[in-house]
């Protein structure tokens, strides 16, 4: 598949594509338009339809394998964003992510998982790609994924 913008062509050159849009699990759509805000719905690291892994992130899952899944929710939502907007060269910028970690009681490397997504979208967006940010801990997330993340974009008309 060809890059059709610029920030498919940076993605193409670190060996990603943008893949299809996730199928919602559940009643809810992957990404919501309103005025310039693009808001994702929480995508998993779910690879050609199925999750990448499951587990807790410091038990079975450790925090570098859920930060290169942090990366596939990153670019999953990049997809939810492309199924609205269409062209992804139309972000003006990455406002917000928040990144769910899925992990044991006296984990504390939340902030270090969600920089696989972070550093993604600064690879595929440049300095518009820089955003607010917040990691957080929680005990469990949908079919025992480690990781979800979700995030807001500014896009132009």
């Amino acid at each position: 598949m060809t890059a059709s913008s610029q920030v498919e062509a940076r993605l193409a050159a670190l060996g990603l594509t943008v893949p299809e849009v996730v199928v919602p699990l559940a009643a809810y759509i992957p990404a919501v338009r309103t005025g310039n805000l693009v808001f994702t719905s929480g995508q998993l690291p779910m690879i050609d339809g199925a999750l990448a892994a499951t587990g807790k992130v410091g038990d079975t899952v450790t925090p570098e394998e859920a930060a290169e899944l942090a990366k596939v929710c990153a670019l999953n939502a990049i997809a939810a964003v492309r199924s609205v907007v269409g062209d992804l060269d139309k972000v003006v910028r990455v406002v917000k992510v928040v990144g769910f970690v899925a992990s044991t009681p006296d984990f504390t490397g939340q902030p270090g998982v969600v920089n696989g997504a972070s550093n993604l979208l600064k690879e595929a967006f440049g300095d518009a790609g820089v955003h607010a940010r917040s990691a957080v801990g929680v005990a469990a997330l949908p079919l025992n994924a480690p990781v979800e993340v979700e995030m807001v974009v500014e896009v132009s008309d």
